[in-house]
């Protein structure tokens, strides 16, 4: 536990001791912002609950995007710049390494994610919205940022440059996001789980509308869990060759 929670400080201090932390949690809070703005809010009269709704779905895909930028350096870079050789001799065993940089990752975005509460809370001026909504959405949406951050992880563990990286973490995500679309031109069984798979579409969703579900829950744990273990298990077999 020890050897993950110094990766994961030292890691934190590479996000905020350059631009590229800040740079991408201002990119998406000005992008967020002007979504909520234009599409959330409108210029028609809505519930308050649909602006909620709307808001947690532009959430989403913002914070699938930063998470492939905030996890594309994680190994990659290392590699890179040739200190994975330091790490490959260092006492610090392969799972606490990823769990560091997963650690590292996750933080920062769940920083992004509640940093975007401000938004929510204009509702309040001239609307009602249920506290339960709200914290069935964040919740929802750090669950998105685990499940995100892990498939980066991995995505960085097997590749030798932060742009593949990025590229095959954004391959993966998009298809379990898109599973929806691909589940409807498919039979069954295959059909049932495709859907199942459907990032967005059957497990966030609900989230977006304030609903809180256990299987939803242990899949984005899932996903975040086994992609951890298999990025562990690679740099476990590189150190030994």
């Amino acid at each position: 536990m020890r050897g993950m929670l110094l990766v994961a400080r030292r890691d934190l201090g590479a996000y905020f001791n350059s631009y590229w932390g800040f740079a991408v949690i201002a990119a998406v809070l000005v992008i967020d912002g002007l979504l909520f703005n234009a599409f959330a809010l409108g210029d028609e009269a809505k519930y308050s609950s649909k602006v909620i709704e709307d808001f947690f779905f532009y959430s989403f895909g913002l914070t699938v995007i930063a998470s492939v930028f905030m996890t594309m350096r994680l190994v990659a870079e290392e590699r890179q710049t040739g200190t994975v050789v330091l790490v490959d001799s260092s006492p610090v065993s392969p799972g606490q390494f990823i769990g560091g940089k997963f650690l590292s990752a996750l933080i920062v975005m769940s920083a992004l994610v509640l940093a975007t509460i401000y938004m929510p809370a204009l509702v309040f001026v001239n609307g009602k919205v249920s506290y339960g909504h709200l914290v069935a959405g964040y919740f929802g949406l750090l669950l998105v940022a685990a499940a995100c951050c892990g498939i980066g992880t991995l995505a960085s563990a097997i590749s030798r440059s932060q742009l593949v990286a990025a590229i095959i973490s954004a391959a993966v995500i998009s298809f379990f996001v898109l599973a929806w679309a691909l589940a409807k031109v498919t039979d069954p069984p295959l059909k049932d789980i495709i859907s199942y798979l459907s990032l967005y579409d059957r497990h966030y969703r609900p989230f977006s509308r304030g609903q809180i579900n256990i299987e939803d829950v242990v899949f984005f744990v899932s996903i975040a869990f086994a992609s951890l273990m298999l990025a562990s298990r690679f740099m476990a077999a590189r150190r030994w060759r």
